[in-house]
């Protein structure tokens, strides 16, 4: 259980501005527990997801003011789809606060971001 707590939470972490690997937090996981790989998939990423929905909420909480980077020019054009990609290094953290500060409708918002970082963790587990 404190296993699956450090992955959950280092998986929270890792979607806001604090630079961690929850990708390793998940591979060290399931080199020790391989059994439960779709246990830890599905913690990772509801980890990672609640804590990119973090970031959304701080980014709607940001003035309306004159804001203008690549990020922001995605969102504005491509909407909530390009949230799937806010677990990208980077950018990603952008790309969810951007979300909420142009308002994003936040249940598409939580879709995309949720089947982006799902994504990954398969990725990762495949090769754990």
């Amino acid at each position: 259980m404190e296993a699956l707590l450090a992955l959950f939470g280092a998986s929270f972490v890792a979607a806001t501005l604090f630079p961690l690997p929850s990708e390793a937090a998940l591979f060290a996981y399931l080199q020790a527990y391989p059994e439960h790989t779709v246990l830890g998939v599905t913690v990772a990423t509801i980890g990672n997801t609640l804590g990119g929905m973090t970031t959304y909420v701080l980014g709607r909480l940001l003035p309306n003011r004159g804001i203008d980077n690549r990020a922001l020019r995605a969102l504005h054009r491509w909407g909530a789809p390009v949230t799937f990609f806010a677990w990208l290094p980077i950018i990603g953290d952008a790309l969810a606060a951007g979300a909420g500060w142009l308002r994003v409708n936040w249940v598409a918002a939580l879709a995309f971001m949720a089947v982006g970082r799902l994504s990954r963790y398969i990725v990762v587990a495949v090769f754990a």
